[in-house]
């Protein structure tokens, strides 16, 4: 019987599904797609299988289910026989209670998720929905899931700790934890291959509609900008960041909200969206409607940038320094402006950006600052994928991939 060497890794979305093929251990990508729009009455799907022309299309998607049967549809008799030929299928999960690291998604993890509904009501259902909709289908295939929170594990026990009653973190677990862990693993691997060493300072931006900075010391994290949950941190697109919870409990009291409209107000309607009152809290959109004169989304990218220099600053202080500065995520590979300012009056610590390699480099791996800098400053294109295959791949026994 010929060994099984694929792992299809599924990024799912409160509405989408995103996938990537992987054939192992060489990890050539065979097939990448998406299906968006799950849930709605029309969603769409898009699908490629190696070299090939994209194919897309619209379909309704009334679950996961119905969106992991259109993806093995594509992908049969061309990048795979069926589901039942995978070794794997691997996820990046957000966060359960007690667990963390690389495990088999088994119905006491899926559980484990489950607990932390309240706390994750945007990343853990769907993650649950569809890895339950996997093992309907093929009940056989081990669904593999790296949390987002394993780069953390062996974060100082002081940069975990909120100044809370000592009760709070004992009994109920209150702590701060950190995300993004796929990407900021894969970004300073890289850099580290690169430089030949992991003995290195780096400062990771992950910048995208979601936002975070990690600080790493000889490749393993030491600090990061998040709280306990995803809604913690820098501002994101829509959800709030860092927030003076007293302000949040006045705000609930004075405007009389319930706790569940405080929660999606300051999920949904907070961040970049909230700060400039546009409808979306893309930066596109934001950064557009600052050019055409909106004095508030101007402030809403000045608090953005502001907030990246506050972490910047606080985690040289930490590393005594850093060896590299390094930006991924969509906003931080191909935003050069943004970068620019986030790098603005760093002659303190050495650190000169080179404006014209700065503005070249978008979506591509690039040097960015100038010759001589003491700070080298990088654009890594990220790639959590990889990340959540290799360790599928050396879950199943098979030992590391890369």
């Amino acid at each position: 019987m010929e060994a099984k060497n694929k792992i299809l890794v599924a990024n799912i979305g409160s509405t989408s599904f995103k996938f990537r093929l992987f054939e192992m251990p060489s990890e050539r990508l065979l097939a990448r797609g998406a299906v968006e729009r799950i849930g709605a009455p029309q969603g769409a799907w898009k699908a490629q299988v190696g070299d090939a022309a994209p194919e897309e299309g619209q379909a309704a998607f009334p679950d996961y289910g119905a969106a992991i049967a259109l993806v093995e549809e594509k992908l049969r008799g061309r990048a795979l026989g069926g589901l039942g030929d995978l070794a794997a299928v691997g996820f990046k999960p957000v966060m359960a209670k007690g667990i963390s690291g690389t495990q088999l998604l088994d119905d006491r993890v899926l559980a484990a998720m489950e607990a932390l509904y309240t706390l994750l009501p945007a990343h853990n259902p769907p993650y649950v929905q569809a890895v339950r909709a996997f093992q309907a289908r093929q009940p056989e295939l081990p669904c593999i899931g790296t949390f987002e929170t394993a780069f953390y594990d062996n974060l100082p026990r002081a940069r975990r700790r909120f100044p809370i009653p000592l009760e709070w973190e004992t009994k109920y677990g209150i702590r701060r934890e950190g995300f993004h862990g796929a990407s900021h693993r894969y970004v300073t691997e890289r850099a580290a291959e690169i430089r030949g060493t992991k003995k290195l300072r780096m400062i990771s931006c992950h910048l995208g509609g979601s936002s975070s900075i990690c600080a790493v010391r000889d490749g393993v994290a030491v600090d990061s900008s998040w709280g306990m949950t995803a809604q913690s941190g820098l501002p994101h697109n829509n959800r709030v960041g860092d927030f003076d919870v007293f302000a949040a409990l006045y705000v609930q009291k004075i405007a009389g909200l319930t706790i569940e409209q405080m929660e999606a107000e300051l999920a949904k309607n907070a961040g970049l969206k909230g700060m400039s009152g546009l409808d979306s809290g893309d930066i596109r959109d934001v950064r557009a409607a600052a050019s055409a004169g909106n004095a508030d989304a101007r402030t809403a990218l000045a608090v953005f940038v502001d907030s990246i220099r506050k972490y910047i600053g606080q985690f040289l202080v930490e590393l005594n320094g850093a060896d590299i500065l390094i930006f991924a995520g969509g906003i931080g590979e191909h935003n050069p402006d943004l970068r620019a300012e986030v790098c603005a009056g760093m002659e303190f610590c050495g650190l000169r950006l080179d404006p014209a390699a700065n503005d070249a480099a978008t979506g591509r791996e690039a040097v960015i600052s100038a010759a001589g800098s003491a700070i080298e400053v990088r654009v890594i294109p990220t790639n959590e994928e990889i990340i959540i295959a290799r360790n599928a791949w050396e879950k199943l026994g098979h030992g590391r991939a890369h």
